[in-house]
């Protein structure tokens, strides 16, 4: 276990915020965390447990302990005719699970290729992209709980999953931490391509396959959204809203070439980097932080930017938008 005093929380934010904590406990094992979560330190402090920090905005020194798991391991529990299932350590960076995952003919994680981040923040943020989520791969999330140190185990559906959502994020939020998760792989893949014209896409360099399909996401992914270690960002700022079918209409008939979604009967869901965009945010600038040139869902460090900073430009965003469409964005990041 490894514990320091007053430390950087820099290599552990994407968004470059260059803020300390006041003590900083990386565990590799649920024994190590057990004894930590029962340590004077954590007990007499408050304490806020991090992943990669992909989808935290700091806006100032932490006051208390920070948590992160070094737990690296990728094990095979079980496999049937259909599925593998493994049983991933909270610490893996996501991505590398994903080519774990391709590089062993294992689909179900492929379109979610490049999301920052680590695959214990994963479950508790129900990671997406081009239409599907982690929560569909996911099987159960093992845990421990923080006031006890006792491990518990959440089978999916208590997990409450829903679009960039779950119990972690609320009822349980801080009252958990996340030591490992088991996915369940598919065998033969069932390749989800139609969000965004993916197959299209795919199909120009090759077959239908999971490595094709990974890097072609990859590469859209890099096209568009900027290297968090040369311009400091989280990935998507803001959740693409989830608007009624009423309002939906109604912004249509002005706005005849809005993108969209298939929700269900009553809702569609609008991309929140084409609201951004609408509004004339793209590739705008306000001090040390601006919105990304390529991808207005983007918000990046210029350089030197304080979590205020970004704070700021995200909420005239947000006015921006709701007085244009009336619709009110929420952001991905957590303020911290």
């Amino acid at each position: 276990m490894k514990t320091a005093l007053q430390i950087s929380l820099l290599p552990y934010n994407t968004f470059g915020i260059d803020v300390k904590t006041d003590f900083f406990i990386e565990y590799d094992s649920i024994a190590e965390l057990q004894v930590a979560l029962q340590s004077d330190i954590v007990k007499q402090n408050r304490i806020l447990h991090i992943g990669g920090g992909s989808n935290l905005l700091f806006l100032k020194d932490y006051k208390g302990v920070v948590l992160h798991s070094a737990i690296k391991s990728i094990e095979k529990v079980r496999e049937d005719s259909d599925f593998v299932y493994l049983k991933v350590g909270s610490g893996v960076v996501w991505d590398e699970l994903v080519a774990y995952c391709v590089e062993n003919d294992l689909g179900g994680v492929e379109n979610l290729s490049l999301i920052p981040g680590e695959v214990g923040a994963s479950a508790v943020q129900n990671i997406g992209a081009y239409g599907v989520e982690v929560q569909e791969a996911i099987v159960e999330v093992n845990t421990v709980d923080v006031e006890t140190a006792v491990i518990r185990t959440f089978p999916n559906l208590a997990c409450c999953y829903g679009y960039r959502d779950s119990i972690f994020k609320n009822e349980l939020k801080g009252k958990y931490i996340i030591t490992s998760v088991l996915f369940r792989l598919d065998k033969k893949p069932n390749f989800r391509l139609s969000y965004q014209h993916l197959e299209e896409e795919v199909l120009k360099i090759g077959n239908v396959n999971l490595q094709n399909v990974r890097q072609t996401i990859v590469a859209i992914r890099e096209s568009k959204l900027p290297n968090p270690k040369i311009s400091g960002n989280a990935g998507s700022f803001f959740m693409n809203p989830v608007i009624s079918k009423k309002h939906f209409v109604s912004l249509q008939e002005k706005y005849p070439n809005i993108p969209h979604y298939y929700v269900s009967e009553t809702e569609e869901k609008v991309p929140a980097g084409w609201l951004i965009e609408q509004c004339g945010w793209k590739g705008k600038r306000i001090g040390n932080a601006a919105v990304h040139d390529k991808q207005a869902l983007v918000l990046v460090n210029k350089g030197g930017a304080s979590g205020s900073e970004i704070v700021y430009l995200a909420e005239q965003i947000q006015i921006s938008v709701n007085e244009t469409f009336g619709i009110e964005l929420k952001p991905e990041v957590n303020y911290i």
